[in-house]
């Protein structure tokens, strides 16, 4: 075996060792649930069908209702703007059905302009640092907190992870889907971040 092929293999395993390390990172940060005391818990987007929230998004919101009627936080920031062809955000949805579930509209802050995470987390701590609160939780599917929350200590936000304790991905395929998925995204914002003030 040549040099070449030598280095070719190493280089192999160490990027296959290096995915395998961030899919359990992932997947373990997924199960921690780490809520508290906070200002305001910003619930992440996931789309809209019609004018209701897609199932995904409404175990969010719903996560997000239960820990201001338990009082873990005094707001309710929901993120999300208009996908194609929607006249409504995601984020107006959210509140909506918030308000339908018993939360005072005056609790709810939006954002209407985000259609990625880091939208998500970006414009969410513009609010956060409007209206001067100097912690948050950060709801989401499990799965995706940990990029979530890579994003917020990014964007300065002083957070907390709070997945979802039930989510749409329940079978093994859609489960080893998302995973794959933001094994690919969260690498990708890593290397992303190299390039920026983050780092």
């Amino acid at each position: 075996m040549n040099n070449f092929k030598k280095i070719t293999i190493i280089v192999l395993i160490a990027i296959l060792s290096y995915v395998t390390y961030v899919a359990y990172d992932i997947y373990s940060y997924g199960n921690v649930d780490e809520a508290t005391k906070a200002d305001a818990a910003i619930i992440l987007g996931a789309g809209i069908s019609g004018n209701e929230p897609s199932p995904v998004f409404k175990e969010r919101i719903n996560h997000g209702i239960w820990l201001y009627k338990n009082g873990y936080v005094g707001k309710l920031i929901f993120t999300g703007g208009k996908g194609q062809n929607e006249k409504i955000s995601d984020s107006s949805v959210a509140k909506k059905y918030a308000i339908e579930n018993s939360v005072p509209g005056e609790d709810i802050l939006i954002e209407e302009y985000s259609t990625i995470t880091q939208e998500n987390i970006s414009f969410a701590a513009q609010i956060v640092k409007e209206n001067n609160f100097s912690s948050v939780i950060i709801v989401s599917d499990p799965l995706h907190m940990r990029r979530a929350m890579l994003m917020a200590k990014d964007y300065g936000l002083n957070a907390y992870s709070s997945p979802t304790p039930t989510t749409r991905y329940i079978t093994a395929k859609s489960k080893t889907m998302f995973l794959a998925r933001e094994v690919f995204f969260y690498v990708g914002y890593k290397i992303y971040r190299l390039f920026t003030s983050f780092s």
